[in-house]
């Protein structure tokens, strides 16, 4: 087992957003959470990055790491964990390259940065081609390329993604999935939340549904395709 969640509960002032959810992923699996917006999806990836804080009596470990021992910027920098954040966050007035230099800040193997550096613009062909544009101006589509070029860089072990297919046109949102597929095969093992429910669970081998902050269901992808539940709330029939 890479990561375990167990009995994760989050509150944001006296609203509570998450209910003691607990869930693992293995080494070099591709996971999602689905569910509506207000589940608490994001919440979970925030909460494992450690960008706020989880509740006594929460657990969660990485590689037999007691991962609420490290602050945020150690799960980057010392466990390998990049989180892609819903919207992106990219510094707009930076360009495309000075945004993938600036992921390397703990790193210092220089050969391997050049070589991940080649990798990225290789699934991303159109990064190379506006390495000099600022992030800012680029396209949603081509933002989001960036966002998981830079997570990349940061010589992540585990990727997690939220809502990448957010704003996207479905044949960039096929780009964007397809490259993905292409780092988990390369050993990245992914975490996703993802509001598109059908698109999520054809990527993803297994999948856990979250509800109101709290987990409902979980299976193998095609299992939970198959589930009247899963086809009435979130496929559409």
């Amino acid at each position: 087992m890479l990561l375990s969640v167990e009995n994760l509960s989050v509150s944001y002032g006296r609203i509570k957003a998450l209910h003691g959810v607990s869930f693992q992923v293995d080494e070099g699996e591709i996971v999602c959470i689905i569910g509506a917006n207000g589940a608490g999806k994001s919440t979970t990836l925030r909460a494992i990055s450690r960008l706020i804080p989880a509740e006594s009596g929460s657990q969660m470990t990485y590689m037999g790491h007691d991962l609420l021992a490290y602050p945020a910027d150690k799960v980057v920098s010392q466990l390998g964990i990049s989180h892609v954040p819903e919207g992106r966050r990219l510094f707009d007035n930076l360009t495309v390259m000075e945004n993938l230099k600036l992921a390397c800040f703990a790193r210092s193997d220089g050969r391997q940065i050049e070589r991940d550096m080649e990798r990225v613009f290789s699934i991303f062909s159109r990064l190379e081609e506006r390495k000099s544009q600022k992030a800012g101006t680029l396209s949603g589509g081509e933002q989001q390329m960036l966002a998981m070029g830079r997570a990349l860089m940061s010589a992540r072990k585990v990727m997690l993604l939220d809502e990448p297919s957010m704003g996207l046109a479905p044949l960039l949102m096929k780009d964007v999935f397809s490259a993905l597929k292409e780092i988990n095969q390369e050993g990245t093992t992914i975490l996703l939340v993802e509001q598109n429910a059908r698109m999520a669970l054809q990527f993803a081998q297994r999948g856990y549904v979250l509800e109101s902050g709290n987990l409902v269901l979980e299976g193998a992808s095609a299992n939970l395709l198959a589930n009247p539940e899963v086809k009435k709330a979130y496929l559409g029939g």
